[in-house]
């Protein structure tokens, strides 16, 4: 609150004590209005969190449904014999409606997971995945060693030796033929201290992947760009040798498309920047659970010069 003009002192020594204590009093009024921001910003971070578990949470419970239905239908399909086409197709159906809810629920898990990580009392959805199977001791391997340390990461003293090793495995394709990456991360300790220096874990394309980035950018342009499910992406590994369910094959392509997210969105905002639109509204049938509706999918395309919509069958 400031003074009147009447209130103001006339020497310099109370001027001063007045500037003072405004000073001081305006000083407070700001940290109050920063830490109701911080609050504010604080609860809305949480309540955001907690929203992105809860989707996260049901993502993961619809895709988890999906699962037993599918599982219950192949085994009346395996119980009764094959009635008819149709039950085939009704399951392939099943399938990819399954995939999808797999890859939907692992996109919801990595942003619960960034939307917590602003958070410090909120803890991330975590979903639960099965059990991988150990890569076949058929398939080639390539043995990659980190550079060990030359000082110890603690005291710097060089007086090391080798404690253990710790490998990664990493499934990568090759055109024609699959390979397994071993990276080793050996450990030494330290003779001085008996500190333990080990190099950082290797770079993955996905949190906690298992798939090299040729294999996944291979799934992924399958998946997208070949229009091939995953399930038949699936049956070839198989063929070939390697075990990749389609809830694994989906998890991949949830992450990929999770960290792709950016990519899109720029390219998004650079093709609808454009004046000019073409279109029509030819429509395409598509096959539901219990009848045949219609619909239409648009694909934009853009170059320098001008923007393109078409209307394309998927």
């Amino acid at each position: 609150m400031t003074s009147k003009p009447v209130d103001l002192p006339a020497d310099l020594a109370s001027a001063y004590l007045v500037l003072l204590s405004e000073r001081e009093m305006l000083q407070a009024e700001h940290d109050v209005v920063v830490a109701e921001r911080d609050t504010v910003v604080a609860e809305r971070d949480i309540a955001v969190a907690q929203a992105a578990n809860a989707q996260a949470m049901l993502s993961d419970s619809e895709a988890l449904i999906a699962k037993l239905e599918l599982a219950i239908e192949k085994l009346r399909r395996e119980l009764r014999g094959k009635r008819s086409e149709r039950t085939a197709r009704l399951l392939d159906q099943t399938e990819l409606q399954l995939e999808e809810l797999v890859m939907a629920a692992t996109e919801d898990e990595v942003a619960a997971q960034a939307a917590a990580a602003k958070t410090a009392s909120v803890r991330s959805f975590t979903r639960k995945r099965p059990v991988r199977k150990q890569w076949p001791e058929g398939v080639e391997r390539k043995r990659v060693v980190i550079d060990p340390p030359g000082t110890c990461a603690c005291c710097g003293g060089s007086r090391l030796s080798k404690l253990g090793e710790d490998v990664t495995e990493t499934l990568e394709e090759i055109p024609r033929r699959f390979i397994v990456i071993e990276t080793v991360g050996e450990k030494f300790t330290c003779r001085d201290c008996e500190a333990i220096s080990q190099p950082p874990a290797p770079f993955h394309a996905t949190p906690r992947g298992f798939i090299g980035p040729h294999q996944l950018a291979t799934i992924l342009f399958d998946k997208f760009g070949m229009h091939s499910p995953l399930n038949r992406q699936s049956t070839r590994f198989k063929c070939e040798g390697i075990e990749l369910s389609t809830s694994t094959l989906a998890d991949q392509v949830g992450y990929g498309t999770a960290a792709l997210l950016l990519i899109f969105d720029l390219s998004e905002t650079h093709v609808f920047a454009a004046e000019r639109l073409f279109g029509d509204d030819t429509t395409i049938p598509i096959q539901a659970k219990d009848k045949c509706t219609t619909g239409c999918i648009w694909t934009y395309v853009r170059d320098d010069r001008c923007q393109y919509r078409i209307n394309t069958p998927y």
